[in-house]
Parts: structure tokens; C-alpha cells; sequence
């Protein structure tokens, strides 16, 4: 048995719905499993291709009218039988890890670069108080020898040497 889900929402979009819907179906044992994001005018939708047994569909239409990602605000949704094709859930999987990696591939690399000029920032930092440091260094000991003086002489005074 084949189905196709319809969700539609003002909010079904960068929620994770397709994940959501994906880990559901493979938990459940769905041999096939397709989702996409599609733009109807100005309203979100999830469309959801299954296949498996008819239990086992029921069982996942139940969730879809049940749960749903946290962030997501859903209108409706529909259901509809399907004739077609149906990507292998697990065919699926690895499809939503390529595209979570060119999501992640692109943010990696700006992460690496903020690091990088942090980095380089704290290098400049760190050697602007080093150079404070040996500046100021030969007054401190000038300092400490005058101190170490003035206490010779104030134990001079009281007769403790």
C-alpha cells in the first residue's frame, strides 16, 4: 500500500518535519519513505510519500494526525492514496544526511574562520602585553630595589640588622 500525506501549515518549514516524519517511518518499519517541502502561493507544505503494509500505514497516519515537531503550526492535513514510486526509507536517510552536510559544510566553514580571527586576534593581544610587560618590567625592578632599601634602612633604624 501506498500513501501520500499532505501537511500544510503557516509553520511546517525549517522545523524538522521531514525528519520527524522520516524517523517515525523507519521506526515503524515503513519500507518506503519520500518527504519534501513545497511552497503553495505563500502557505508551507510537507509532502510525504510512504509504503508499507496497510497496518503499518494506518499506524503512521495516526502519528501524523497525533504529533508533530515542536515548533511547526499545522492548518491541515490530507491524505491521499498514491500510485507511484516510493523511495527505500532507508535510500531516503541517506539523502537527508547529504543535504543536512551541504546545510553544515557552509556554517563549518565560517565557524573555522571566526576561529581563525579570534585566533588571530589573541595573538596580537597576547603580544601587545608582552610588550607592555617588558616595559613596564625595569621600573618594577627599580621599585623593588628602592623598597628593599628603604627596608634595610628602617631595620638599620631599629637595630634589627
Amino acid at each position: 500500500m501506498k500513501l501520500k500525506v499532505k501537511i500544510i501549515g503557516p509553520k511546517v518549514h525549517d522545523v524538522g518535519y521531514r525528519y520527524f516524519l522520516m524517523s517515525n517511518a523507519i521506526d515503524l518499519g515503513l519500507k518506503g519513505f519520500h518527504a519534501r517541502n513545497r511552497l503553495s502561493g505563500e502557505t508551507q507544505e510537507v509532502i510525504a510519500l510512504v509504503e508499507g503494509d496497510e497496518e503499518t500505514i494506518a499506524e503512521f497516519g495516526k502519528l501524523v494526525e497525533t504529533k508533530k515537531p515542536e515548533h511547526s503550526e499545522v492548518s491541515n492535513i490530507a491524505f491521499e492514496d498514491y500510485e507511484g514510486d516510493v523511495m527505500k526509507a532507508s535510500e531516503y536517510a541517506q539523502v537527508c544526511s547529504a543535504l543536512q552536510l551541504n546545510k553544515a559544510i557552509p556554517l563549518l566553514i565560517d565557524i573555522r574562520d571566526d576561529i581563525k580571527a579570534v585566533r588571530k586576534t589573541s595573538d596580537m593581544t597576547l603580544a601587545e602585553i608582552k610588550g607592555l610587560r617588558e616595559d613596564i618590567q625595569p621600573g618594577f625592578a627599580m621599585q623593588i630595589q628602592q623598597i628593599q632599601a628603604d627596608v634595610r634602612a628602617i631595620k638599620e633604624r631599629l637595630g634589627m640588622t
